[in-house]
């Protein structure tokens, strides 16, 4: 692998880049489940090289269908959107009101979160050494917008009030407040390259487990630091944004993970254009929808 120095377009509006962080979100979340627990050497076998939208993979899924990736992101925006800021007993709340809703599927640290909030009307679980998975990640998209601006301590104390919920691990919120300040660095239209070294290398050289390209990583488990390892090595090692999402969702393993979290940050950094039309077409249209929606919203929070 050889790293890019790409930059953020500088012609794209913030607006564009939030969108099609959204529906990055969304498409890689759908690129990914495709092949979701499968072996990088399972998935060349079946499918060469996997890049369209068919649906399929372990969940059965309708051809641009999404999974817990997309919709949990989504119900922690209504909730942001409620309470005009990020709130933990809002986010709890919402997140209650979504594995009600019976979602395609809950990972087990999701789903133990949500309990311990139902059953003692706490926002946040107890810290525990192995909720250290990519959960509190996936869906930190609405925080990286609604916290566009404010200093980096806020934003780091915003992102744990939302996955506290569920996540209360220091390598989770280390990971997830990197994306976080990743995706902002990238709405304000700054390089790629300035990603990896503000924001990618420092975090692997305070916590080895999250250091990338000693060896790709292929397989990836749903632990945080394995995910974003190879979201990283996908990201900085491609220069468009299908390259990257085809990328990292041929490594196999969490792929419906690793394409959103992939997904949201190559969008934010190559903008709508750069999505390919037929990923865009191939999407579920509600959630094409609520995605744009949502991202407008969240913006207008903060522009009003």
């Amino acid at each position: 692998m050889t790293s890019t120095t790409v930059s953020a377009p500088s012609n794209i509006g913030l607006r564009s880049r939030v969108r099609a962080s959204y529906l990055g979100l969304a498409v890689g979340d759908a690129l990914g489940a495709s092949v979701e627990f499968m072996t990088p050497r399972e998935i060349a076998h079946r499918y060469g090289v996997h890049r369209e939208i068919c649906g399929g993979g372990w969940l059965h899924l309708k051809p641009g269908q999404v999974t817990d990736d997309t919709t949990m992101a989504l119900a922690l925006g209504e909730a942001i959107l409620e309470a005009g800021s990020v709130d933990a007993a809002a986010c709890a709340r919402a997140f209650d009101a979504w594995m009600r809703s019976k979602p395609v599927d809950i990972g087990h640290t999701v789903r133990a979160g949500i309990a311990h909030y139902r059953r003692t009307g706490e926002t946040a679980a107890p810290e525990d050494p192995m909720s250290a998975g990519n959960g509190a990640c996936m869906r930190c998209l609405p925080v990286a917008i609604a916290t566009l601006g404010a200093p980096p301590g806020k934003v780091r104390r915003a992102s744990r009030t939302q996955a506290h919920v569920t996540h209360h691990n220091p390598l989770s919120d280390a990971g997830t407040e990197t994306v976080i300040l990743m995706l902002q660095g990238l709405f304000r239209g700054e390089a790629l390259n300035q990603q990896l070294h503000r924001h990618a290398h420092p975090l692997g050289a305070r916590h080895p487990e999250f250091a990338f390209r000693r060896r790709p990583c292929r397989n990836p488990s749903g632990f945080i630091a394995h995910t974003l390892r190879a979201v990283f090595e996908s990201l900085f090692d491609t220069d468009t944004f299908e390259a990257c999402l085809v990328e990292v969702v041929n490594r196999g393993g969490d792929a419906d993970t690793t394409g959103a979290i992939a997904g949201m940050l190559a969008g934010a950094c190559y903008g709508e254009a750069a999505i390919p039309r037929r990923w865009s077409k191939a999407l579920d249209p509600l959630i094409r929808q609520r995605c744009t929606a949502q991202a407008e919203a969240l913006l207008d929070l903060i522009e009003p």
